[in-house]
């Protein structure tokens, strides 16, 4: 299947690279763990409990190459197809699951797209509604690169919004996983590559890391959501949440560029600049 890469002009060439979108890595995974297929898969085939960092690298890098990969960023999709192809099961209730269900693929790879509005409200500028209709449209152009079944992503970015609200609704549940995910993280281990002197110093370091991830997974979750899981937030916590998110706001656009991006997004825009520039170069004055 021949889909067309990403490339500069992109909303996503721009945002899916920043290290911004950590700030909602662990409310995507609170999120997609609540669909019970993804739930079950992830409890009995993922690392996040044994290898939380190697996990984070492995989806930061994949995620990097779908955008940023060129005419890698497809063989990347494919390659996760294959990876999942074997993983099924049943789940404690009866369940059959497997993670290449379509509905499963579908809410995984759609629910970054509500995470990358909701990063931009919690912690950057609000998209206009046009731009959300250019990103979705993008989303269904990613879509296209992880092999997601054309029948289950919504036509428009309106008919999201239904499917979301519908999902959380509807099929999502207070799924152990999710719940695992957060109890999890509120206890970040030492980072493997961590010197041996460092590590002893790792652990209120460690608890204070996690209790952060915690506090904003929790709170850039919708609300129907934390109800939906039991989740306590207060009035204090939306005031503290909105203080730091216009803190990381203000920061984010001044930061270098090799700062603000991760490794493979910020050698992808250097090398697409660098080419710009030479193709300049060799244009008649």
């Amino acid at each position: 299947m021949d889909v067309e890469p990403f490339g500069p002009g992109s909303m996503h060439w721009d945002t899916a690279g920043e290290y911004r979108n950590l700030l909602v890595a662990g409310s995507a995974l609170v999120l997609q763990t609540m669909h019970p297929a993804v739930g079950a898969a992830v409890a009995e085939h993922s690392t996040y409990k044994d290898d939380p960092w190697g996990r984070l690298e492995r989806t930061l890098t994949s995620v990097q190459l779908w955008v940023y990969g060129g005419e890698d960023g497809p063989a990347e999709g494919q390659r996760l197809r294959e990876l999942h192809k074997p993983i099924s099961g049943v789940d404690e209730q009866g369940r059959h699951y497997h993670a290449l269900n379509g509905e499963a693929w579908a809410w995984v790879h759609l629910s970054l797209f509500e995470r990358f509005i909701a990063l931009n409200r919690h912690f950057g500028t609000p998209f206009t509604r046009e731009q959300e209709r250019r990103l979705y449209a993008e989303s269904r152009q990613l879509g296209a690169i992880l092999r997601v079944p054309e029948r289950e992503m919504p036509e428009d970015v309106d008919a999201f919004w239904r499917y979301f609200e519908r999902m959380v609704g509807d099929r999502l549940e207070p799924h152990a996983t999710a719940l695992d995910v957060l109890s999890v993280m509120r206890g970040t281990p030492a980072p493997p590559r961590l010197p041996a002197p460092l590590r002893r110093l790792w652990t209120p370091v460690g608890a204070g890391a996690g209790e952060f991830n915690y506090f904003v997974t929790v709170g850039t979750l919708p609300p129907a959501v934390r109800e939906k899981l039991g989740l306590r937030w207060t009035a204090r916590d939306e005031r503290r949440l909105r203080q730091l998110g216009h803190a990381v706001a203000m920061l984010t656009p001044r930061l270098p560029e090799r700062l603000r991006y991760m490794p493979i997004a910020y050698q992808a825009r250097r090398a697409e600049r660098n080419a710009r520039r030479r193709r300049m170069e060799r244009m008649p004055a």
